[in-house]
């Protein structure tokens, strides 16, 4: 009985550990204006910037001052007038803001940037703007979740404190629904949509000292490693830079706007903790000068987020294999170079990257051709019972049934139980020079059990 007492206080003690603390957490927003990303911190980095006429800077402020079509302009603008103070130009952004301005994430962040610029009158006129669009019932997609958020916080002063609800609402949103689909695998952003991520992280621990990544700590671990395998290798040319193209799936031309808000969304992240090791990997991946983003709408987040100053660690360090056993997301590459082979799987699509092309593979059509070797990696299709020879290495075994049980047997090896992952594939390793033969085929609980009884 005493046993049984000790092992249920144990088992609630950890219970406990994995639940995030709220007893001690307050959803009320007491930080002065500017309360959304422009912390105290950045704005010394990126004042200290405009006085350096650094490269960034300079892009920034040409596209701005010449009065470029900016796709978003109550951003641009507000920003430009944060770091300079100049009224011209804040005073642009409330004009839009009061007048075409439709977009909530936006108008937030003029409602709270120009704040020093804004008439009593224009103030409540551009919070009752926001207001409006924020009435309806709590959004559940992420990037709605992170305007409602933004705007809840800008405005926060006009309601009393109204903005606790939202906010703890908010909080639970993430705790019990949307985080855990992150963690099992069974919501995969695309790397553009983790600048999304990162805003609603900023915005919530600036405000309310609550660090999101508790929740899912490996997640979080994992990801920087995603945002920088999870790229083609060739770099695209484009009139402004060069790019990274994030994975995508089906037959579509590669989108510049997505790729520089995933270049974005990297950035944020550094910013968000530059001290992690991972972030610093990542930070190593992003600092290259040749993909500065330098177009209308790259340009405002390069100059916001990056940090020249952060010398980050060279990603060739890193593995040249990713992969999530949750998701099925995997990636592989032969080497850093441009010219790298790349093989991914990606929402449930295969690909090979090779010579500049991207090819999309079919699991039926491909179950009985050659193997796909890149680099030291060795991608198989097909069904169980599978034989191969391994010389060390990785070998992925693709196209088998997801979550389904395998049993592995490896020469001179005790065979052993693995599981596929969600997308049907099995990761095996074996150190370098290894050569063995190796037989895959499905579990069977007979089989196990005779041959324990047989040993």
């Amino acid at each position: 009985m005493r046993f049984l007492l000790c092992f249920c206080l144990v088992a609630c003690g950890l219970q406990a550990q994995t639940q995030a603390p709220t007893n001690d957490e307050e959803y009320r927003v007491y930080n002065q204006h500017p309360r959304l990303f422009l912390t105290a911190q950045r704005l010394r980095l990126l004042r200290r910037e405009r006085d350096r006429d650094s490269m960034r800077w300079r892009q920034f402020s040409l596209l701005v001052r010449s009065a470029a079509q900016m796709p978003e302009p109550g951003f641009a603008l507000a920003l430009y007038y944060q770091v300079t103070s100049d009224d011209t130009f804040g005073k642009r952004a409330v004009d839009w803001a009061i007048g075409p301005g439709t977009d909530l994430r936006q108008l937030a962040l003029v409602y709270d940037w120009c704040q020093p610029l804004m008439t009593p009158a224009q103030s409540k006129a551009v919070a009752a703007k926001i207001s409006r669009m924020t009435a309806t019932p709590a959004p559940q997609a992420l990037s709605a979740r992170r305007d409602s958020v933004i705007a809840t916080i800008a405005v926060a002063d006009e309601n009393q404190h109204g903005e606790e609800r939202s906010l703890r609402d908010t909080i639970d949103w993430w705790r019990l629904k949307f985080a855990p689909t992150l963690a099992d695998g069974r919501t995969v952003l695309a790397l553009h949509e983790i600048y999304t991520l990162t805003e609603l992280m900023h915005a919530v621990r600036d405000n309310l000292k609550i660090d999101l990544r508790d929740d899912i700590p490996d997640y979080f671990k994992e990801l920087p490693k995603y945002q920088v395998l999870g790229n083609y290798p060739a770099p695209l040319a484009s009139v402004e830079n060069e790019y990274r193209i994030p994975v995508f799936s089906g037959s579509k031309e590669p989108d510049v706007d997505q790729a520089a808000q995933a270049r974005a969304g990297g950035l944020s992240m550094v910013a968000y903790d530059n001290n992690a090791l991972e972030n610093q990997f990542l930070q190593g991946w992003l600092i290259q000068d040749r993909f500065i983003l330098q177009g209308t709408f790259g340009a405002p987040y390069e100059f916001m987020w990056a940090n020249p100053y952060q010398p980050g660690l060279s990603y060739f360090q890193l593995p040249l294999l990713y992969h999530d056993q949750n998701s099925g997301a995997l990636f592989v590459r032969s080497n850093w170079e441009d010219d790298a082979v790349w093989f991914g799987l990606y929402q449930g699509e295969a690909q090979l990257f090779q010579d500049g092309h991207i090819t999309v593979l079919n699991a039926s059509a491909n179950s009985a051709s050659k193997p796909i070797e890149v680099g030291d990696t060795t991608v198989l299709w097909g069904r169980a019972p599978i034989q191969f020879l391994t010389e060390g290495g990785a070998t992925l075994v693709v196209g088998l049934k997801p979550q389904h049980k395998y049993i592995v047997e490896t020469d001179d090896e005790e065979m052993r139980e693995a599981q596929a992952d969600r997308a049907g594939t099995l990761v095996l390793t074996y150190p370098r020079e290894r050569r063995a033969g190796v037989r895959i085929h499905e579990f069977n609980l007979s089989e196990v059990n005779s041959g324990k009884d047989g040993a």
